[in-house]
């Protein structure tokens, strides 16, 4: 779904009212458990949770304008969406969040590269995700971004 907002006030605002409470605890629960060096925003029509310019001058390299996305939290039209760059390349983080999954809900994780989708607004692992926010801080965001978009020396 596309929401046309200024804030993450604004954002949240536009959800219908069961959505609302479950983006903002998600929100809380990121906002609370993030390291420092991340900046919340709205990115891509989502709320963001990015590396400034201010601390990675470079930005993201498909658009070095953007500052460096890590994750972002989508109310879709059947599920809330967390996408969270640092599963996508870090293959023991993905294990890890994999393993632990189960121990948190009752449901199967449904999982993309980067996105964890939730369909059941009950069945919501807060303190996984939790868990999830504090393994990894932004230099070492950095640094995974940086390893896996540097060209190979072939």
């Amino acid at each position: 779904m596309n929401y046309k907002a200024d804030s993450p006030q604004d954002y949240i605002a536009q959800l219908p009212p069961e959505r609302q409470e479950v983006i903002s605890l998600l929100r809380n629960t990121i906002l609370k458990n993030i390291p420092k060096g991340f900046k919340e925003q709205i990115s891509y029509g989502m709320l963001g949770y990015v590396v400034p310019h201010s601390v990675y001058p470079n930005g993201y390299h498909c658009d070095p304008k953007l500052p460096l996305p890590f994750i972002n939290l989508a109310s879709q039209k059947n599920f809330v969406a967390l996408y969270h760059s640092g599963i996508y390349a870090d293959s023991k983080l993905y294990n890890w969040f994999v393993a632990e999954y189960p121990k948190h809900c009752k449901r199967k994780l449904d999982m993309g590269k980067s996105c964890i989708r939730f369909k059941y607004m009950n069945d919501i692992p807060y303190e996984l995700i939790a868990k999830l926010c504090q393994k990894m801080t932004a230099q070492d965001w950095i640094a995974s971004y940086e390893r896996n978009t540097r060209p190979s020396n072939k």
